[in-house]
């Protein structure tokens, strides 16, 4: 890969890393996330409510397990939960396969000769793997997180904290740069002291992206001088 030693732009220019969400920033798989989690809690005999599905789209693992087993009272462990809502986007995805969002694949190509390139996820790992496989990026990731590499999730800022020690960039945090598609995860690039980058192609939702420093349609429109610009800001 080339990064930044070998661009001729200034360093002030080139972003330390650029950190990613996964589902409705990369792939386009939060329906079969929202209705994997469905199935697997309608299997152990709890059915969610609109409100714990609209829940899972933005969040961790460990917050959706943990509000499922208070909400239902469900004797399950996360692990054990995730296994099960593993199997249930499998069947799902079986025929389709994963999706990339507009310009994702294109866009991660590019972005990785610019900088290193994280992911930072609230799907378990085994998801993580699956979905960046799965859409042909995963070469291009020098770390991939999933919620059970982390205590809280967004929110809180560990996930992007933990990328950017991972990465050895946490010192520069200023100069990273978050790409997300949802409000929780805006806000914990913002306290992680990243610039933050919202998407909207992929928040079907209708998450408030407003919290980001800029907002674009598709990661098309995440040039280089776009990332140049924020780090100027």
């Amino acid at each position: 890969m080339i990064f930044a030693s070998d661009d001729a732009r200034p360093a002030a220019a080139i972003p330390a890393a650029i950190l990613f969400d996964l589902d409705g920033t990369l792939v386009d798989s939060e329906r079969e996330n929202v209705e994997s989690v469905v199935l697997a809690c309608r299997r152990m005999g709890a059915e969610l409510s609109p409100e714990e599905r609209r829940f899972v789209i933005g969040h961790s693992w460990n917050e959706i397990h943990a509000q499922i087993v208070a909400h239902h009272a469900l004797g399950v462990s996360m692990d054990a939960l995730i296994a099960r809502a593993i199997e249930e986007k499998r069947a799902l995805l079986a025929q389709t396969g994963y999706r990339a969002l507009p310009a994702a694949v294109e866009t991660v190509r590019r972005l990785a000769r610019l900088c290193p390139l994280a992911i930072a996820s609230g799907a378990s790992r085994v998801e993580v793997r699956d979905a960046i496989e799965g859409i042909g990026v995963a070469p291009f990731f020098q770390v991939a997180l999933g919620a059970e590499d982390y205590g809280q999730g967004k929110p809180a800022p560990d996930a992007y904290l933990l990328a950017m020690d991972r990465l050895g960039v946490r010192a520069a945090a200023h100069r990273c740069i978050v790409i997300e598609d949802a409000t929780p995860g805006i806000l914990a690039g913002r306290a992680a002291g990243a610039r933050v980058i919202g998407v909207s192609v992929g928040n079907f939702v209708g998450y408030d992206l407003s919290a980001a420093d800029v907002v674009v349609d598709t990661l098309a429109d995440v040039t280089d001088d776009l990332c140049a610009r924020l780090l100027r800001a």
